[in-house]
């Protein structure tokens, strides 16, 4: 790859993958043997570029290149096949991106703030299904007349600003959320938050021994035996705050954990569950209502990066993609950082597109610059007196 890449905006943006990664697969594997022109990392910059730009498929992604002399001179090649394209889709092992995009994580853990107060760290988990066409992709099966893949992911959270994926398993759809649970709940010094579809008393009981805490919901058809009435300030939000075990019989917890009751935006009845007795039920309350920064982050991918339809149909092909849309994310938030603006990762996205193939130091101008409207709108004009 030309050397002036990093100068530009765009080589600037893919600055932060760790090139020796390849080399590191490539000495215990076939990786890149034989390849004169698509080795892994030009691969990976064209996708990269193709889920930015969110190009509609492999010929589009082709002809960007033809037509492109600034691409090309970034890649350091002049033109390639949609039929390259494919083959090296299909066949690049998905743990090759998987490796690149854990070091980014990695990059993005030493760039996070330093967790202060009483909550500590958090984490939040839950998975999204991408619907996929039941004829190209049999392998997805889930249903008779559908299928899909679904992302089981899990989020480091510090702030609505500072989001990103911390750990992340791909599978069809048809296994349920807590099928993933000992992958994604492994540490004992955060706290997990998670949605209704992981509720295990088994697990919970697991979790209360190793000093794993975790924030969730119980289901409405939940077995709850009170155990002792805490309580609850007059002036709060919160309708009950309960010391309960759950389960019955054979599956009766042995640990006693702790139920807040509370109300969503719609009034409807909330009943939040958790081993963790050293919080205020009001900032229990406000943790588990952070739970939905997962769902803004798998809209903001959907809507943003290309991750609701694939270039292939393979299970290889599907898996990276869905590796290179989260390390274009990655990628994005690196870039914020290192910017340190507070501009939003979409303003940011627009900024790159237009200055793509421009010198680094444009992007950084155009990131800097103020609004030139300084206008407070239409002032009333004053009746006289």
């Amino acid at each position: 790859m030309d050397k002036d890449t990093l100068f530009s905006a765009f080589g600037k943006w893919v600055a932060p993958i760790n090139p020796n990664i390849i080399p590191n697969w490539q000495s215990t594997t076939t990786l890149d043997r034989y390849v004169k022109k698509l080795d892994t990392l030009v691969f990976l910059y064209i996708f990269i570029e193709a889920q930015l730009e969110k190009r509609k498929g492999l010929r589009s992604i082709m002809r960007k290149l033809e037509h492109d002399e600034e691409f090309q001179k970034q890649l350091g090649i002049a033109s390639i096949s949609a039929s390259q394209l494919s083959r090296k889709n299909n066949q690049l092992d998905p743990e090759v991106l998987q490796a690149i995009l854990c070091n980014l994580i990695t990059q993005l853990h030493r760039d996070a703030r330093p967790v202060s107060g009483r909550i500590g760290t958090v984490k939040i988990i839950d998975s999204s299904t991408i619907s996929v066409c039941l004829q190209r992709y049999k392998w997805a099966t889930f249903r008779k007349t559908k299928a899909g893949v679904k992302l089981h992911l899990r989020v480091a959270f510090a702030d609505p600003d500072h989001v990103y994926p911390d750990k992340a398993v791909v599978t069809p759809a048809r296994p349920a959320d807590r099928s993933q649970m000992d992958v994604l709940i492994d540490e004992s010094d955060v706290t997990y938050l998670m949605d209704r579809g992981y509720l295990d008393y088994g697990k919970y009981d697991s979790y209360c021994e190793r000093g794993i805490r975790f924030v969730s919901r119980l289901k409405d058809n939940a077995v709850v035996e009170e155990v002792e009435e805490l309580s609850v300030n007059t002036d709060s939000d919160i309708i009950r705050d309960v010391k309960v075990v759950l389960g019955k019989a054979h599956k009766r917890m042995q640990h006693p954990l702790r139920m807040i009751v509370t109300t969503d935006g719609r009034g409807n009845e909330v009943r939040i569950i958790t081993n963790r007795f050293d919080l205020t039920a009001e900032e229990l309350g406000d943790l588990y209502r952070s739970r939905w920064q997962i769902e803004m982050f798998f809209r903001w991918v959907k809507q943003n990066l290309k991750l609701t339809c694939f270039y292939g149909d393979s299970e290889n092909a599907v898996m990276n993609q869905i590796w290179i849309c989260l390390i274009a994310y990655c990628l994005l938030l690196l870039m914020k950082v290192e910017l340190g603006t507070s501009r939003t990762l979409t303003e940011l996205i627009e900024a790159l597109k237009e200055l793509m193939w421009q010198p680094w130091l444009r992007m950084v101008a155009a990131v800097e610059r103020k609004p030139s409207r300084t206008s407070r709108g239409r002032q009333k004009k004053q009746k006289d007196q």
